[in-house]
């Protein structure tokens, strides 16, 4: 089951309610493919819980596990707002995640479509099927008026 505008519109709204909270704006939901239930949505929470690794990505991944009581989420799909960075490609892929779907692309710190390119790395685990660009200028445009606010 695909349904790109509810699950990315989900995600966006964890987005939004980071940038509320002063965190960079990416939120993440993480899907039971099959149904279509949602198994975990997560904002960044970096600055709240002062942890470099409280990325929403990785949020969703620890709460979809822990709920199926699985460490391969082989039948899940996670939309988040933005291009993960290494660190989180690195943890979809652990995961074994069934598809990777995201908003906006990450230039500087992604590290899917650009940086380390995690998943065409030879000595990546696994490598699920991405799309790109969900929303991306929605997306795109909350990290453009977050930073724009702090500069």
């Amino acid at each position: 089951m695909t349904d790109y505008p509810s699950f990315m519109t989900a995600a966006l709204a964890e987005a939004e309610a980071a940038a509320a909270a002063g965190e960079v704006p990416v939120g993440a939901v993480l899907v039971e493919a099959a149904s279509g239930r949602i198994l975990a949505r997560a904002r960044n929470r970096v600055e709240e819980w002062g942890d470099p690794t409280a990325h929403a990505e990785l949020i969703a991944i620890r709460e979809g596990a822990r709920l199926l009581g699985a460490k391969r989420l082989t039948a899940a799909d996670l939309y988040v707002t933005l291009e993960p960075c290494t660190m989180c490609a690195q943890a979809i892929s652990f995961a074994r995640l069934r598809r990777l779907y995201f908003g906006a692309y990450d230039p500087k710190g992604g590290g899917v479509e650009h940086g380390a390119r995690i998943f065409d790395q030879p000595t990546c685990h696994h490598r699920p099927e991405i799309v790109g660009g969900i929303e991306e200028r929605r997306a795109a445009a909350l990290l453009r008026a977050f930073f724009k606010e702090r500069r």
